[in-house]
């Protein structure tokens, strides 16, 4: 289990957690504004607003888990 959707995409069973490219976007976001002149104490704090849930099956299988068919349906993502 893993916060990172690329370490699953990379072989991890599962991963539950926010975009890391989302997360590069906003800190981009913060590098722009604060290069045009605002101060970063007056920059909001950011929580992410959506988390995602992705499972590889090919891990899943390889380990012979039989997951149901519910709980890849609520998945985000499904690899394999």
């Amino acid at each position: 289990m893993t916060a990172l959707r690329e370490y699953t995409v990379a072989g991890a069973l599962m991963s539950y957690g926010p975009s890391y490219a989302d997360r590069c976007r906003r800190a981009a976001d913060f590098v722009h504004q604060i290069v045009n002149g605002a101060k970063p104490g007056d920059l909001p704090v950011q929580q992410p607003t959506r988390v995602a849930l992705v499972i590889n099956l090919n891990t899943a299988n390889a380990l012979g888990l039989d997951l149901p068919p519910s709980f890849l349906a609520n998945a985000d993502e499904v690899i394999g």
